[in-house]
């Protein structure tokens, strides 16, 4: 082949390569360590279930996956740093229902776009939160509950003001027309400890903190916000059975998820989902997380955008009506 014809092939090979998704599959993914960033500090659910995940990534996908706290106004600072990471799948976010979509809503200023700034890569695990009292409390049922609090207002506890315990409670509101009373906390523990000492009457909280006092007979649960009725308490009631009018579809989850930020080769996404699809159906993962109350899921990109889609309006439409502000 003569110089001359050496020279129009490269041009062309360089050219095509240079084309939108076509240099992305002539590199072989990962090319170097992985990041998971975490939005809040280590050792909650978030970070444990991010780092028992970059485990099995790493093997399977051979390459050193490394966890990244950057916790700071309620997970968007950390959001926010992916959305602006370089878009090659290398760096990807374990977002929350608050940081993902509760934040659309939440913040005037926030510094960048739920919808359009990432890429939905799977859901990973979602958690109905559980509506409890005190155990010596006298309400037994929902009915119990919205019709004590339209008599005398029912305070209600949570971590904080845009939390999504926070917003199932101005939800329920809504739907119901009862008159709970927002209780803020600077996290769950308090709450609880102020709901077991008997100056706070209720809470929507967390699996992972109501079930110990739970199993132990010191909280009594009244429903679950999810539209099943969940397996380790299959006797409790979702908060949709109670018959009540406004509450026939309630359903609020808690939920987290795998994102990459916008424009991340549909190869690469792809080959990320296989990957964690794969992970978190290991009979290890799915054990650990089960026991703690989490509902262990993975999805297609797809489907978790279609997911995002619908609760970034939904907590909108309560965040306004409820004319939630954060501090």
């Amino acid at each position: 082949m003569s110089s001359a014809l050496r020279r129009r092939h490269f041009t062309a090979f360089a050219a095509l390569a240079a084309l939108p998704g076509v240099a992305s599959a002539q590199s072989a993914f990962p090319s170097k360590p992985m990041r998971i960033v975490v939005p809040f500090p280590p050792g909650g659910s978030t970070d444990l279930l991010a780092r028992r995940l970059g485990e099995k990534l790493a093997l399977s996908l051979g390459q050193p996956v490394v966890v990244e706290n950057k916790p700071g106004a309620g997970g968007t600072t950390g959001a926010d740093a992916v959305a602006k990471s370089p878009p090659d799948g290398h760096t990807l976010l374990m977002g929350v229902t608050g940081s993902n979509a509760i934040a659309a809503s939440l913040y005037p200023r926030l510094p960048y776009d739920t919808l359009r700034d990432f890429t939905p890569v799977s859901l990973v695990v979602s958690a109905p939160l559980v509506l409890a009292v005190n155990s010596s409390s006298n309400l037994r049922t929902v009915r119990d509950y919205v019709a004590a609090s339209r008599a005398d207002s029912i305070t209600y506890g949570t971590p904080g003001n845009g939390t999504s315990m926070h917003l199932t409670g101005e939800m329920f509101n809504l739907a119901t027309g009862a008159r709970l009373t927002h209780v803020p906390y600077k996290g769950s523990a308090p709450a609880l400890n102020d709901m077991l000492g008997g100056s706070l009457q209720s809470m929507f909280g967390d699996f992972l903190v109501l079930l110990p006092q739970i199993r132990a007979g010191k909280v009594r649960p009244i429903a679950v916000t999810s539209t099943r009725r969940h397996p380790m308490l299959p006797d409790v009631p979702t908060i949709a059975e109670s018959g009540l009018p406004g509450l026939e579809r309630f359903e609020a989850t808690s939920w987290q998820g795998l994102f990459a930020p916008a424009g991340v080769p549909r190869d690469v996404l792809m080959r990320i989902n296989a990957e964690l699809v794969k992970a978190l159906e290991s009979p290890d993962i799915k054990e650990f997380f089960g026991s703690q109350g989490f509902l262990v899921v993975g999805s297609s990109p797809d489907q978790f955008r279609t997911l995002i889609e619908a609760e970034v309006p939904k907590w909108g439409r309560v965040i306004k009506a409820a004319n939630v502000k954060v501090d």
